[in-house]
């Protein structure tokens, strides 16, 4: 049996990385041999901490990035900045995102801006300002979209629209982008209540409409990731939904 193919000697650069799903994906990639670039935009604590503790696995293979997605300069200058000092990149995951309820009718020009602009503006202009280190190294993009990108969610009137425009730049950055660089996206179910909390009878509906009756974990979410970056060489324009059948049952 040959052995399990690794991710040695590449970087990857991953969004919203130090907390929750994203620190999940970072540790999974590390895990499988590449270095990382862990960007953040307030959780420098997190950030930090993360990288140290990956760094200590393996010497010189992670490190922390700041940079606010929503400004134009940051955003173009994150990849050079990353490519300084890791000497390559070879994946980038945009999986930073903005979520909350905008109930229509109080819809604010702020919020479209956050949440259009951490969901598919960012993911654009990201993928657009990496490519040139993507197609030297023959690389990938995996964007974390969202299993309501298909199906609306009740009071997020901008959110599900800014995804499923997350999804059709996926497919449109795979098509105009190979054979050079492979674009694939995953659709997250429910997988970790959001952070200011959610009410116990919404939980329990949810949890009725999903075929496995239980949530999902990050590591789902990571083990998907890892799977479309390293052993799907001929998977591009694809999402993958990660949901414990939820989406069949609507």
């Amino acid at each position: 049996m040959s052995a399990a193919p690794t991710l040695d000697g590449r970087w990857a650069l991953v969004t919203g990385a130090a907390r929750r799903v994203g620190a999940s994906i970072t540790r999974a990639l590390h895990a499988a041999g590449a270095g990382v670039a862990i960007h953040y935009r307030g959780s420098a604590t997190a950030a930090e901490a993360l990288a140290a503790e990956l760094d200590a696995i393996r010497p010189g293979s992670a490190f922390s990035v700041q940079a606010d997605l929503l400004e134009d300069d940051s955003l173009g200058a994150l990849p050079q900045r990353v490519v300084a000092r890791s000497g390559r990149l070879d994946i980038l995951v945009n999986n930073a995102s903005s979520f909350y309820p905008t109930p229509l009718g109080s819809v604010t020009a702020a919020q479209w801006h956050d949440l259009v602009g951490t969901n598919l503006r960012a993911p654009l202009f990201l993928s657009q300002a990496a490519l040139p280190h993507l197609r030297a190294a023959g690389g990938v993009i995996i964007n974390l979209i969202d299993i309501h990108a298909t199906r609306p969610l009740r009071d997020h009137v901008v959110y599900g629209p800014a995804k499923a425009g997350l999804a059709m730049l996926t497919r449109s950055l795979a098509r105009d982008l190979a054979p050079a660089v492979r674009v694939n996206g995953v659709a997250p179910g429910a997988i970790l209540w959001p952070d200011d909390g959610m009410a116990e009878s919404t939980q329990a509906s949810i949890l009725r409409q999903i075929p496995l009756k239980r949530t999902g974990s990050p590591e789902d979410i990571a083990g998907c990731v890892l799977f479309l970056v390293r052993d799907a060489g001929y998977l591009t324009g694809q999402i993958l939904a990660v949901d414990g059948g939820r989406s069949i049952g609507w």
